[in-house]
């Protein structure tokens, strides 16, 4: 989200700053605090879900059901593979707290806490909720002190309040028909053929299908054009290479990026800080 120092912090001068890590004391969440006044996130999903309390300013977020402003006590709510993007709704921009939790923590705190059953979902996109916004940050606060027992507790008992007041199961896919299946074939075909993808009619064509068809049943299943969710796609198996270890040199190539610098534009801006710093964050390495 903006030049990185130390573990992802951005030169305070510019007026932004983020850090993107995890806490080897909470598995299956991943943390960032930021503040961003000129950045901006393309449209993109994550595997896993969004919890994110603003703490300053005001976040625009471009939903599928439309633009959501989200100021200081509200929390913002995202389930897994839903497209969005963000901007700051104010001159000043927006700070802010986020958790993103797997799915599987997800599932464990709802089985815990005895969430009917299915895979659960947020049904609000957003809550004004100022206790819960604090129980946010004190995870985050919790965490950089290195109190594994506070930061576990604030973290579950946040998301048990948030599926207990805002959350159902989500609807179960029902029969794919044949729109819906020609573009989940060809999410298929792009993340096989992610370092050397197909142009959209031969794709088309390896589907049995015309381009403007295919192109229509993509942005209806994924809510984005093949050609973005492809980018979007090399930046999360990126995140995991980096996680593993892997240099951001290497990782670039990888997952079809041209060079480095190729993955840090892209990188940056869905993920909010440059690879490198990201890698920082999980590895420790220098």
């Amino acid at each position: 989200m903006a030049a990185a120092e130390g573990a992802g912090r951005g030169a305070r001068g510019t007026g932004e700053w983020a850090r993107h890590w995890q806490y080897a004391e909470l598995p299956g969440l991943d943390l960032l605090r930021a503040h961003y006044v000129r950045h901006t996130f393309p449209r993109h999903a994550h595997d896993g879900y969004v919890i994110a309390a603003v703490t300053g300013g005001v976040e625009e977020i471009g939903l599928p059901g439309g633009v959501v402003r989200a100021g200081p006590g509200s929390v913002v709510l995202i389930n897994p593979e839903v497209p969005h993007s963000a901007r700051a709704g104010v001159p000043e921009g927006w700070a802010y707290a986020t958790l993103y939790p797997t799915r599987e923590l997800i599932a464990e705190v709802a089985a815990e806490t005895g969430a009917p059953g299915g895979t659960p979902g947020f049904t609000p996109d957003m809550v004004i909720d100022p206790q819960a916004a604090r129980m946010i940050t004190e995870v985050h606060r919790a965490a950089e002190a290195g109190n594994p027992l506070a930061a576990d507790t604030l973290l579950r008992g946040v998301v048990a309040r948030m599926l207990q007041r805002h959350a159902a199961p989500l609807p179960a896919r029902g029969a794919t028909a044949a729109g819906p299946s020609d573009a989940e074939r060809a999410r298929d075909v792009l993340e096989a053929r992610m370092c050397e993808p197909p142009s959209l009619e031969q794709l088309a064509a390896s589907l049995g299908t015309s381009p403007f068809a295919l192109l229509r049943a993509f942005r209806e299943r994924y809510g984005m054009p093949p050609h973005t969710w492809l980018t979007d796609a090399r930046v999360r198996r990126a995140r995991v290479l980096l996680e593993a270890g892997t240099p951001p040199a290497e990782a670039a190539l990888a997952v079809g990026f041209t060079d480095q610098p190729h993955l840090n534009r892209h990188f940056t801006r869905i993920v909010g800080v440059p690879p490198g710093a990201y890698r920082r964050g999980r590895t420790g390495a220098s």
